[in-house]
């Protein structure tokens, strides 16, 4: 009669199965990338990195209504269990909250980063204006932001997004911060008087200007040059590019490792590979951004080779957002 002893069987069973999964794991290495950026921007860039490395890539895309607002707060609510390795963000600010907030860990790169190396900025949109060609000449083009308040445009002509929510709130904070309090209020308030629309999002601005609904409007380059190569009867102009005058507005991507991430070799590795030139230049031919530092990457938007770009201090604009939101909710009440 054979006895069997279940309780060695089972710690058998137990080591065997722990054994199995630690070698899948090291089979079948991961990395999870929480990002902002458009899904069709992003996945081929994510995918090509998984073919290349045999890195499984597990990716959470944000939702365009949350403005990368999403992300950033399950980020913070995951603080003490991260499930992220990386967040790729489509701008700074939110990224500029993770640090303030100690949810990011320092990873030195060979890009543009903060003092503290917790995030790289790479590639960029700029902020333009995009004009309808049948309405307008183009000895009457716009050149600056401050046609918005000139006369010889009907205000209802003129559209901006509203700028308490992605983008145009990051621009909203750089004027406040490049003209001072003052002016940039008065900006906005005198825009509004004017009658100038403000509409939903840049696309919205986009559109109208395609349908020729108004004359110009202020959006991003992604949406602006989608229109142009589009074959719609539109214009793409960087403001304010004239000797003395603020320059453009680039907001740029940023990407940085999360603090606890549990994944973290996997994850540099991917930071490492998405700051790689080649991927720029694909992100820029594919639509997503179009500028890299003061030059641009590709030439399909018609955009000049270079731009001057307005200087901003990113923590001074992360610490002023709160309070310029406040105030330009007041000025902008709908």
């Amino acid at each position: 009669m054979i006895r069997v002893d279940i309780t060695r069987l089972l710690r058998v069973g137990i080591l065997f199965v722990a054994a199995w999964n630690l070698a899948a794991c090291k089979e079948n290495p991961t990395v999870v990338i929480y990002t902002s950026v458009d899904r069709h921007f992003a996945e081929p860039i994510l995918q090509a990195f998984e073919d290349e490395t045999g890195i499984k890539v597990e990716a959470l895309y944000d939702v365009e209504a949350a403005k990368t607002t999403g992300l950033v707060n399950k980020l913070i609510a995951e603080a003490d269990r991260p499930r992220a390795d990386v967040f790729w963000n489509g701008e700074f600010l939110q990224t500029q909250l993770l640090a303030q907030r100690g949810l990011l860990t320092a990873y030195a790169t060979n890009g543009q980063q903060d003092q503290q190396h917790l995030w790289t900025a790479f590639g960029g949109r700029a902020r333009v204006l995009i004009v309808n060609t049948t309405t307008l000449p183009q000895d009457q083009w716009p050149d600056s932001l401050a046609d918005f308040l000139e006369d010889r445009w009907p205000g209802d002509q003129m559209a901006i997004a509203h700028p308490l929510f992605g983008t145009s709130a990051t621009h909203a904070a750089a004027l406040y911060a490049a003209w001072g309090d003052a002016h940039a209020a008065n900006f906005y308030r005198s825009a509004q008087a004017r009658g100038v629309r403000i509409v939903d999002g840049n696309s919205v601005v986009r559109d109208l200007a395609v349908k020729g609904e108004i004359m110009f409007g202020l959006t991003d380059t992604d949406d602006a040059c989608s229109a142009l190569e589009n074959g719609e009867e539109v214009a793409v102009v960087f403001p304010d590019q004239s000797d003395g005058a603020i320059g453009t507005l680039v907001i740029p991507n940023t990407v940085a490792m999360i603090a606890g991430a549990p994944h973290p070799e996997n994850g540099k590795q991917f930071v490492d590979y998405l700051l790689g030139e080649n991927i720029a230049l694909e992100l820029a031919e594919a639509g997503w951004f179009h500028v890299n530092g003061t030059d641009v990457l590709t030439a399909s938007c018609n955009l000049p080779d270079q731009v001057t770009v307005m200087q901003v201090d990113t923590a001074a604009l992360y610490e002023a957002l709160a309070r310029i939101k406040l105030e330009l909710r007041d000025i902008l009440v709908r």
